[in-house]
């Protein structure tokens, strides 16, 4: 059996910076109740025609083809990770496909909101270890900024979620001892509609009525979250995950050279560094300065904490989501 290793990365984010005093001016909200709440300073809204999800995720997988050293016709397929899609259908796996000008390589979509990245990576790991494909390009793309009730009444959950994307190509590894060790995958839908956007989807309502209706009032076209319930549930089911990832693999959290966590709200990855006596060095966070970029999160701040360095050869790198489904996963990576 193969295993499969992280060959290139790359991430891309809007030019356009919207601070917490800019959200001011549109909602009765201040910098000070942000950060205090979420640790963001930050984040990035698409303004350029060209930055679609699917058109982001091509920005940042150039980068990680190139930084793999092969092109995009080695590509052997593609699974795109997103909660905002251009359309939709189809999915942007196969925008990615058009754009990239590949062969006519499966393209697959994920949509296990802040999860999916880890959910995509597993997928691409199992086709490597099987033998299946030997290159795979794994994106995570959101824009949330034009899906946002930037008002007063939306201010819990606007303030929260910035636009952006990130890539990994995953590619056959011989040596059994580095790439991905093991990924670890939950759901438990039973709190589904607690972090949730029921519209528009045929289980709310026929299209003909929303045209019809067009009701302003009705908040179900903008995201819902229970703040606080959220909260709770994710600061265990991180703990659990990333404890099990541990315990399959025989290490222990000293063996941790670096923990990306989704960058859900700033509070929620201290409580996890707290809990399992991380050091900062040991823990990557950027949500202060791109906020919530849900299936794109992770890709960005693994690129980011790879670039500056803060990754290296040998390295054990922990990775761990949570969020809307509820979902939850983690990777345990050998760099």
């Amino acid at each position: 059996m193969y295993h499969s290793k992280i060959s290139g990365l790359g991430y891309y984010v809007p030019e356009n910076v919207v601070t917490n005093q800019d959200l001011s001016q549109l909602m009765d909200t201040n910098d000070e109740w942000i950060q205090e709440r979420t640790g963001i300073k930050e984040r990035r809204h698409v303004v350029l025609e060209e930055d679609t999800t699917s058109g982001m995720g091509v920005k940042a997988a150039r980068i990680a083809i190139d930084r793999a050293g092969i092109k995009a016709e080695d590509i052997d397929f593609v699974i795109f990770a997103t909660l905002s899609p251009d359309y939709y259908f189809p999915g942007p796996g196969v925008a990615v496909q058009k754009a990239l000008g590949m062969r006519t390589v499966g393209a697959l979509d994920v949509r296990n909101q802040c999860s999916g990245f880890i959910y995509a990576l597993s997928v691409a790991d199992q086709f490597i270890k099987t033998g299946m494909y030997k290159n795979i390009l794994v994106i995570g793309s959101e824009i949330h900024s034009k899906g946002l009730d930037m008002t007063t009444r939306g201010r819990g959950v606007s303030v929260i979620f910035g636009d952006g994307a990130g890539a990994a190509v995953l590619s056959r590894e011989e040596n059994t001892d580095k790439g991905i060790l093991s990924t670890h995958l939950h759901s438990e839908g039973e709190h589904a509609e607690e972090l949730a956007l029921v519209a528009p989807g045929m289980g709310k309502r026929w299209v003909t009525d929303i045209i019809r209706d067009n009701d302003p009032e009705d908040e179900s076209y903008y995201p819902h979250m229970n703040g606080q319930f959220v909260f709770k549930n994710a600061v265990v089911r991180f703990s659990e995950v990333i404890n099990e990832g541990l315990q399959t693999n025989n290490l222990q959290v000293s063996d941790i050279d670096m923990l990306i966590p989704h960058q859900a709200n700033l509070r929620i990855s201290q409580f996890i560094q707290q809990k399992f006596q991380l050091t900062d060095d040991q823990v990557y966070n950027n949500i202060m300065k791109y906020g919530n970029t849900t299936a794109a999160s992770i890709p960005i701040a693994l690129t980011e904490a790879w670039e500056q360095g803060k990754i290296k050869e040998g390295d054990l790198v922990v990775l761990a989501a949570f969020g809307s489904g509820f979902t939850w996963a983690s990777a345990i990576i050998r760099w």
